[in-house]
């Protein structure tokens, strides 16, 4: 009967807004630590799908990268896996093993996205840009909050040893050096990679403007954070203090 049961099938990511990237989590849950961050568009192996607290989550993998999996809400996911989710596969990663054993938050768990929204099924959530909005909302105050925890192991924006990045499609976001020069009202960031080379990102009237590099440029706010996209995989989290040297 074993044999019988539905096995992997391919997920697409989509309902995103176009800039935004799709959290890939340690554990089946909206306060389990970030492990990597996709867009639309990336095939994903989907091994099952289970339900916490009413809200269905899938074990995923990356189709191109056998390192990036995780669990995502089914909601993003298309199709969906009516396979159950592997149990013994909670926790995909070693670093991530840290996070299953840690008690998760409860009452500031943020609410399900749809359900905050006013749609009643999960699975059919609002437009893909109000969707997109409290994602982003949701992911980045999970981010501020880990800034500050015992986990030295969080991407924390403006910390000590640089600023969260990621050069590659699909690459988790790792951590890059900063340095900042101030011209006037203006300010220019250069970013400098892990691996060598570097990016200059400049703002101007309290906004980022525009890069060295030749590709399209975009951004968008969540408060004081500025997420930075380059061409289609270049992404930066830097905070209006580090840029506009507020507070300094």
């Amino acid at each position: 009967m074993a044999q019988d049961a539905p096995g992997p099938i391919i997920s697409i990511i989509g309902g995103l807004a176009p800039d935004d990237l799709l959290n890939i989590r340690a554990t089946a849950s909206s306060a389990g630590k970030v492990v990597a961050r996709l867009p639309n568009g990336v095939a994903l192996k989907n091994f099952g799908c289970k339900a916490v607290n009413n809200n269905p989550w899938c074990k995923i993998e990356d189709t191109q990268d056998a390192h990036i999996s995780g669990w995502a809400p089914a909601r993003y996911l298309s199709p969906s896996n009516p396979a159950p989710a592997p149990e013994e596969a909670a926790a995909p990663a070693t670093d991530a093993g840290r996070e299953a054993d840690a008690p998760q938050p409860s009452e500031e768990t943020p609410p399900d996205i749809a359900a905050r929204l006013g749609a009643g099924e999960p699975a059919e959530p609002p437009s893909a840009a109000e969707i997109g909005r409290t994602a982003m909302q949701d992911a980045y105050a999970l981010a501020f909050a880990a800034s500050v925890s015992a986990d030295p192991d969080a991407l924390a924006p403006d910390a000590a040893g640089g600023i969260p990045c990621a050069r590659h499609v699909g690459q988790p976001m790792t951590r890059c050096e900063a340095s900042v020069t101030h011209t006037g009202g203006d300010s220019a960031v250069t970013v400098t990679w892990p691996d060598g080379g570097s990016r200059l990102i400049t703002f101007q009237d309290g906004k980022p403007s525009g890069s060295d590099s030749a590709d399209e440029f975009h951004f968008t706010r969540e408060g004081s954070l500025n997420m930075i996209r380059i061409g289609v995989s270049e992404r930066f989290e830097i905070t209006d203090q580090l840029a506009l040297g507020l507070g300094e």
